[in-house]
């Protein structure tokens, strides 16, 4: 069950605040993104407690035009959890559950001052517990809630302004176990080969917001998955939950990344719905530190604040690179309710997908889909 607490970085286990525990993986996350409702600009937001390592990290990343522009910033939590801000980057819990504030001062030409409106309660994703052989690699509490953004962007002087009535997005919140900072030098044993598939799916259509995520081994079994519908305005018991979810994916040759994706929503009244994915530009993760080679999450960067800024062209990159994989695909979608109506939408198509995964034909850790 949600309460107030969840919004503040204050947890210690992959279970709600009422609960304590120690590891060295432990964190404590804010994620956001939004984007205009043509699809022309993009961003992400990343925000990171790490009680263990004593370090907190933030990242904003904007793509636009093609090209991806980031600002990394890492420093000594110095065992205060609650006073969240980095550098210039900072979070302000405006309503618990509800309202939030970004903002970024002036750094190294972006600045962004953004508040974010939830649509609805946010749903609670089931508990994810994955692990390699007997070590825990991830134990996981996520809330995600889709909403309306409103504020500024300054890029290089230019000002973009951020309108509630056509910007939107998604933020969670998660807390658990997953690994940060510096890899475990000790190998598994007996050796386990890297396999992870990710799909997550947060969409906004006019009246309600669709959610929809899934890991799946490498047999194509599902080991997390959910699906949901949450109409404007719903509290945390009139959220629709689905009784089966079906996911396909159409990838772009000799890559890991959707061409198109298609979502069918099995309702327990038997009826479907059906939702149409169709990327039009790719977000590199790595923006915020996913994956990133660097200024992945929970490194270290010294004992005092230390900031990174970085630019490219997102379809100038290696797309099998494994800093690369991991995706969010601002995306054009179509849904299809059990009435037979059509709804079209925007949202983000999040993809990760490393090692073998039988129904895409990936029989190694890096092969392409075949064309």
């Amino acid at each position: 069950m949600l309460s107030w607490g969840d919004e503040y970085p204050i947890h210690q286990t992959a279970e709600p605040v009422a609960f304590a525990g120690t590891d060295r993986n432990f964190y404590d996350r804010y994620f956001f993104n939004g984007y205009s409702g043509d699809g022309e600009v993009f961003f992400a937001i990343a925000f990171g407690v790490y009680p263990h390592l004593n370090i907190m990290d933030g990242a904003i990343s904007i793509l636009r035009n093609g090209v991806q522009r980031s600002v990394y910033l890492s420093r000594p939590m110095g065992m205060e959890r609650m006073d969240t801000q980095v550098g210039g980057l900072s979070i302000e819990v405006i309503e618990p559950l509800k309202s939030v504030r970004v903002r970024l001062k002036e750094t190294e030409g972006i600045s962004v001052d953004l508040t974010f409106e939830g649509r609805a309660f946010p749903i609670e994703e089931p508990r994810f517990t994955r692990r390699q052989g007997a070590r825990t690699l991830m134990d996981v509490t996520r809330m995600t809630q889709n909403g309306r953004w409103s504020g500024h962007i300054t890029i290089d002087g230019e000002k973009i302004e951020v309108s509630s009535d056509s910007w939107m997005g998604t933020r969670d919140r998660s807390w658990g176990v997953r690994p940060i900072g510096a890899a475990d030098e000790q190998p598994i044993l007996p050796p386990v080969p890297m396999q992870f598939y990710w799909i997550w799916t947060p969409l906004n259509f006019d009246d309600r917001a669709v959610y929809f995520h899934v890991n799946e081994d490498e047999s194509g079994e599902a080991w997390n998955i959910s699906g949901k519908i949450v109409h404007d305005g719903a509290g945390a018991d009139e959220q629709i939950e689905a009784a089966e979810c079906v996911h396909t994916i159409n990838y772009q040759p000799g890559t890991r990344h959707a061409a198109s994706g298609e979502v069918v929503l099995k309702m327990h009244d038997k009826s479907e719905v059906k939702i149409k994915l169709e990327p039009l530009a790719t977000f590199q993760m790595k923006g915020i530190g996913y994956g990133h080679p660097t200024w992945k999450h929970g490194a270290f960067h010294g004992d005092q604040l230390a900031v990174h800024t970085e630019s490219y062209e997102t379809e100038s990159l290696n797309k099998l690179a494994p800093e690369n994989l991991h995706i969010q695909a601002i995306s054009r979608v179509t849904m299809t309710d059990a009435d037979g109506k059509v709804h079209v939408g925007i949202g983000s198509y999040e993809q990760l997908v490393i090692g073998l995964h039988g129904p895409s034909g990936f029989k190694d850790i890096l092969d392409g889909a075949a064309g």
